[in-house]
């Protein structure tokens, strides 16, 4: 395995920027990154802020035009539900369809701004490896900052897909437009309630609530039928319009 490692040349010790930031990884203020390829098209990144470290696991070559952003719910974490939905995502899209996943850990988990700022760098990085179009997964409180990078970034994310999500923070839905939106949820969901996606639905007035039937919070048992449903419809929204 090969790391890398750089400085970023960004404002140190959360000094203040000399001018306001004009990218979500200007606003990180990175002062450091490293990176080591754990195998053949799959990177491991670390992006060294004064407020948090961010980290994100990336499956794909680089070459990637479409991209998926991964995020988790408010504890953070990289598995996603579904027991590790976004770990086979991730190899599927890329072995498969020619997409890069990049699956993040937040900073400052349950912090909204905080993550929504870090979903953006995502966004940002999968842009500048050369994706196209990039769609937006979140799960528990990770579809509400999915769906806030999404509304921040029209040109940038063409899709979202949210997993049992809160509808606290998404009272901004709306901006979503006609873009396509699944809202998957368990009807026996312990944590957050179906009426919860019903409601997010409603705000964005457009979109799909994917019924899972007898499945709770971390949709255990939907794993499949997860993974079916998006192998289909991601490559079918990242594609050229």
């Amino acid at each position: 395995m090969e790391a890398r490692e750089q400085a970023t040349g960004e404002p140190r010790g959360g000094e203040p920027a000399s001018a306001k930031p004009t990218t979500p990884l200007e606003a990180l203020a990175v002062l450091a990154s490293q990176e080591v390829e754990v195998t053949p098209g799959f990177r491991h990144l670390e992006l060294y802020t004064a407020r948090g470290l961010l980290t994100v696991l990336w499956h794909g070559s680089g070459e990637e035009q479409g991209a998926v952003i991964a995020m988790g719910g408010a504890m953070g974490g990289l598995l996603g539900p579904a027991n590790g939905l976004y770990q086979r995502l991730g190899d599927a899209l890329a072995r498969d369809h020619n997409i890069a996943t990049l699956r993040i850990s937040y900073r400052r988990p349950n912090d909204l701004d905080a993550c929504t700022l870090d979903a953006a760098a995502a966004v940002q990085l999968a842009v500048g490896n050369g994706a196209t179009r990039v769609v937006a997964l979140g799960h528990s409180f990770g579809g509400a900052v999915a769906v806030r990078v999404a509304v921040a970034l029209p040109q940038m994310v063409a899709g979202v897909a949210t997993f049992a999500t809160q509808s606290a923070g998404c009272e901004i839905a709306g901006g979503l437009g006609t873009r396509p939106f699944l809202l998957f949820h368990g009807d026996r969901d312990e944590i957050l309630p179906l009426d919860a996606s019903m409601i997010v639905r409603d705000i964005a007035g457009t979109g799909e609530v994917v019924v899972l039937p007898g499945d709770g919070h971390l949709l255990a048992r939907s794993g499949d039928a997860l993974a079916e449903r998006l192998l289909t419809w991601i490559p079918a929204t990242v594609a050229p319009a």
